[in-house]
C-alpha cells in the first residue's frame, strides 16, 4: 500500500507547478506519479485539469476522465466541477453538460462551473435556463454566479440584460464588486457606448466607493482613444499613477494604444519608455502605434529589440510589422518576415496576415502576385483582403483586376455600394464611361431594393 506522505508530497508539488504556471511540467509529474504506481487522488485532478485545459490538452483530460469513474471518483462534487470547468475551457461544452447532468450531489460548485462556462462561450440562453433552476430548486446563485451571466451578456453586447442582472443582484442582497463593475464598463466600451461607461466608473469610484482593478483601468481606456475624448484619457492615467496602476503591463499598454489612437505618438512613446518591464502585449501596442503614424524605420527596430527583452512575438506582433512594412513600402523586408512568422515562429498565417501582404505587394504597384497571394490562401479571403486589393487597384489605375475584387466584395457585403461606386470612379478615370454608367444603375437597383426591403419591415 502507497504510503500517504508520499503522496501527500505528490500532490503539493503538482498544485505548486500547476499554480505557477508550469502546466507541460505539471503533467510531466502526473504521469511520473502514475508511473510510479501511486492512486489518483481525489486533491490532484483539478490541478491536472486545470493544467491540461491551459495547453488544450485534451487527450490528457479525457484519461483522467476515465480514471475518475474507474476509481470511482466521478460522482464526487470536487471531481465534476473540475472536469466541467476543463471541458468548458477546451471548448467541448457538450461533454461539460454531460458531466453536470450525471453529476449525482450537484452543490454551488457544479452549479457555478456550467453556468459559467455556458456564458463564457455566449451560450447565454442555455446560461439563463440553468440558472433559473437554480434559483427554483438549486442552490441560491452567489456573487460568481451573477458575475458570469452580467460578464457574459456585456462581452455579447447585449448592455441591457448585463444592466438588468445587475440590478437584480443587488435587490437579492449580494453587492457587487469590482469585477461586477468592469464587465459593465467594458460592455459599455464595447458597445461604443462611451458616456456611460465614464458614468458607471465613476458611480463605482464615488457612489460605491469600491477601488477599480488594473482590469477597470484598461478596459476604459479604449472610450478615451480619439482626439475628443483625449482629455478624459489623461485624467485616467492621471487617476492610474495616483493609485499606483501606471506600472501595470495591460494599463501601459492601453495607455501606448489610448495615445496613439489619439493621434499623440509622443505620449505614447514617453509611457513605454517608463515602463520598467515590457512584454509582448507592450510591445505590440507599441509597434502598432508606430506603424499606425507611418513610423516604419522605428517600428521594424522595436520589432528586433524584442529579443533583448525576451519577448517571443505573437500573431498580433507579426499583423503590426507587416503593416509597418506596407505603411513604409518594405516589400522585400515584409515578404522575409511573412516567411519568417510561418518557419521561424511556426504561426499559421490568419486573415489579417494576408490583408497586410496583399495590401504591401498592391501598394508596391505587384498587383498580380498580390492577387496570386489571394487565389493560394488555405481560407477564403474576407472583405479586408479584397478591400485591399481594391485599393491598390484604385491607387495604380488597375481597371480589370479591380472589376474581379469589386465582385467579390460585392458577394461578401451586397448592402455595401462603396466597392462599386469605387469602380465607376475607375472606369471614368479610364475612360470607360458607358460603363461607369452601368456601375451607377446597378448602386441605384441596389439602393432601391435595400429602400423597400427596409419600408417593408418597418409597417
Amino acid at each position: 500500500m502507497p504510503n500517504s506522505s508520499h503522496l501527500s508530497r505528490w500532490i503539493a508539488i503538482i498544485s505548486h507547478y500547476s499554480r505557477k504556471g508550469f502546466y507541460e511540467e505539471t503533467l510531466r509529474l502526473f504521469r511520473q506519479m502514475q508511473n510510479e504506481g501511486l492512486p489518483p487522488s481525489r486533491f490532484i485532478f483539478p490541478s491536472v485539469l486545470r493544467s491540461a485545459s491551459k495547453i488544450f490538452d485534451s487527450r490528457t483530460g479525457r484519461s483522467l476522465h476515465s480514471s475518475s469513474i474507474r476509481s470511482l471518483l466521478s460522482s464526487d462534487p470536487f471531481i465534476c466541477s473540475a472536469l466541467i470547468e476543463f471541458y468548458c475551457k477546451c471548448g467541448r461544452i457538450k461533454n461539460a453538460r454531460q458531466v453536470f447532468d450525471v453529476t449525482p450531489d450537484k452543490d454551488l460548485v457544479v452549479w457555478n462551473s456550467i453556468v459559467s462556462g455556458y456564458a463564457s462561450h455566449g451560450l447565454l440562453e442555455e446560461g439563463m435556463s440553468l440558472f433559473r433552476k437554480m434559483q427554483s430548486c438549486g442552490p441560491k446563485p452567489d456573487l460568481f454566479t451573477w458575475n458570469s451571466l452580467i460578464s457574459g451578456f456585456a462581452q455579447s453586447g447585449n448592455e441591457q440584460m448585463a444592466l438588468k442582472l445587475f440590478d437584480s443582484m443587488k435587490i437579492t442582497g449580494i453587492e457587487a464588486d469590482v469585477f461586477s463593475w468592469t464587465s459593465l464598463i467594458s460592455g459599455s466600451v464595447r458597445n461604443f457606448n462611451y458616456r456611460k461607461a465614464f458614468a458607471l466608473f465613476q458611480q463605482m469610484v464615488e457612489v460605491a466607493q469600491i477601488r477599480p482593478s488594473s482590469a477597470t483601468i484598461s478596459s476604459l481606456l479604449p472610450a478615451s482613444a480619439n482626439v475628443l475624448n483625449l482629455r478624459r484619457g489623461k485624467e485616467i492615467h492621471g487617476y492610474a499613477i495616483v493609485n499606483g496602476f501606471e506600472a501595470d503591463l495591460f494599463v501601459s499598454s492601453s495607455l501606448v494604444d489610448m495615445y496613439s489612437k489619439c493621434g499623440v505618438i509622443s505620449d505614447a512613446d514617453k509611457v513605454f519608455d517608463h515602463m520598467l518591464v515590457k512584454n509582448t502585449v507592450s510591445f505590440n501596442s507599441m509597434i502598432f502605434a508606430h506603424a499606425d503614424h507611418g513610423r516604419c524605420e522605428k517600428a521594424i527596430k522595436l520589432f528586433y529589440k524584442m529579443k533583448i527583452y525576451g519577448s517571443v512575438p505573437d500573431h498580433l506582433t507579426f499583423t503590426a510589422i507587416l503593416t509597418a512594412c506596407s505603411h513604409g513600402g518594405k516589400v522585400k523586408l515584409g515578404k522575409y518576415l511573412f516567411r519568417f512568422m510561418q518557419e521561424g515562429h511556426q504561426i499559421v498565417p490568419r486573415l489579417e496576415h494576408y490583408a497586410c501582404m496583399v495590401d504591401l505587394l498592391g501598394r508596391a504597384g505587384n498587383l498580380f502576385e498580390a492577387y496570386d497571394l489571394i487565389n493560394g490562401m488555405p481560407m477564403e479571403p474576407d472583405f479586408f483582403v479584397w478591400g485591399a486589393l481594391l485599393g491598390a487597384c484604385e491607387l495604380h489605375g488597375d481597371v480589370e483586376l479591380s472589376q474581379i475584387a469589386a465582385m467579390h466584395l460585392s458577394e461578401l457585403e451586397p448592402d455595401n455600394t462603396g466597392s462599386l461606386c469605387l469602380l465607376a470612379s475607375l472606369m471614368v478615370s479610364a475612360g470607360r464611361l458607358g460603363d461607369a454608367e452601368k456601375i451607377k444603375k446597378a448602386i441605384k437597383k441596389k439602393k432601391l431594393r435595400r429602400y423597400l426591403g427596409c419600408s417593408w419591415t418597418q409597417q
